[in-house]
């Protein structure tokens, strides 16, 4: 899933919306002859774009998208991205400050006390979802822990969601290589961040403290203790974005809950609630929201009293068996998701799900 960037990126500048048509109505103007713009403005406002200090949102960048692929229409292009620049430069002093885009190591707090590293998620305006620098500051947060004294190490997510998946308006931008690059460098990422998590040495648990989707669903399989609310929710919809499954999940679910049960949510994309989860062995213990971070906090300090050398030894038995067994998945699911990633279907089924979010 952090080669999105690869899908959404192809889709911007790929064509894989097959006419400006085909976006919903989103008022569009566009000028005649005379209303067109040198090249040199429209490649300057192009750069502008990538600058911006605070994401447009869905429904500009469709806009933006049609006006890129009409070459009458590129003076309308220019005009909105010297808007977006100069509000973006000029943020509204009404505005609270949890509306504005923090720094992005802001996007991940890393805190350890009693025995306990804890790995959080804090982006709670965008419901946890997890940018492309995100991957990497978590990669290195999972390093940094597994050499720490904390004889446990624990995911969470700021706010009400656990982790929304992926954060669809990062990837807005294309390397010199073009899709094919970024496709190629963001399924190196995906086998790197999942790697971390087979590889950690010591008891790794998930709080999870709401919804779960994508990513954040499909490496709870890694862990070694998953605690949810009864708030949550576990999705993985990725035939209905043209993908498929990642985080070791094609071999790890169908080991933990069957293989018709791990068919039913990674191919048709079927919603688990909290105690569904529970029932079918992805989640340790439901606990009621009311007493969620009370009850799980408490239980977890008690567990870093044990011997943490004790603990590390019995999850390398438990676990070690496998590894080489979850690398190759690994491997093997970032490698068709290369593929799937530079797909006509992909392609379409993500600009039908853009589509329908700027209607909201």
């Amino acid at each position: 899933m952090a080669g999105f960037a690869g899908r959404l990126a192809r889709c911007w500048y790929s064509g894989f919306l097959r006419s400006p048509l085909q976006v919903p109505a989103l008022g569009l103007h566009v000028g005649g002859p005379a209303m067109q713009t040198s090249q040199k403005d429209f490649n300057n406002a192009v750069s502008q774009l990538k600058l911006l200090k605070e994401d447009p949102g869905n429904e500009v960048k469709l806009k933006l998208y049609a006006l890129y692929k009409q070459e009458a229409a590129r003076q309308n292009y220019v005009d909105l991205v010297s808007k977006l620049s100069a509000s973006s430069e000029s943020p509204s002093p009404e505005a609270p400050a949890a509306d504005r885009k923090q720094p992005e190591s802001d996007s991940l707090v890393v805190t350890s006390g009693d025995g306990i590293t804890t790995i959080r998620l804090n982006r709670p305006t965008k419901k946890n979802a997890l940018t492309t620098q995100m991957y990497h500051d978590i990669i290195a947060a999972l390093q940094a822990a597994s050499k720490d004294e904390s004889p446990i190490t624990v995911l969470t997510g700021s706010g009400d969601y656990f982790c929304s998946g992926n954060d669809l308006t990062n990837f807005t931008s294309l390397p010199a290589g073009g899709p094919e690059e970024m496709a190629r460098s963001s399924a190196v990422l995906l086998r790197d961040f999942v790697n971390c998590f087979i590889d950690f040495p010591k008891p790794l648990v998930a709080v999870v403290n709401g919804p779960a989707v994508g990513i954040s669903v499909t490496i709870l399989g890694l862990f070694d203790v998953v605690y949810a609310t009864d708030r949550a929710t576990f999705h993985t919809p990725f035939s209905h974005l043209g993908q498929s499954p990642e985080g070791c999940s094609s071999y790890t679910f169908p080991k933990i809950m069957g293989s018709s049960k791990a068919a039913e949510m990674l191919l048709f994309g079927k919603k688990l609630t909290a105690q569904e989860a529970c029932a079918q062995g992805l989640v340790t213990e439901v606990f009621p929201d009311s007493t969620f971070q009370k009850e799980v906090w408490a239980r977890l300090k008690a567990y870093s009293k044990l011997p943490p050398n004790a603990m590390r030894i019995s999850k390398q038995i438990i676990r070690d068996r496998e590894k080489e067994k979850l690398h190759a998945v690994n491997a093997e699911e970032s490698n068709v998701l290369r593929e799937r990633w530079l797909s006509d279907e992909c392609m379409n089924a993500i600009a039908s799900f853009l589509s329908r979010k700027s209607k909201l």
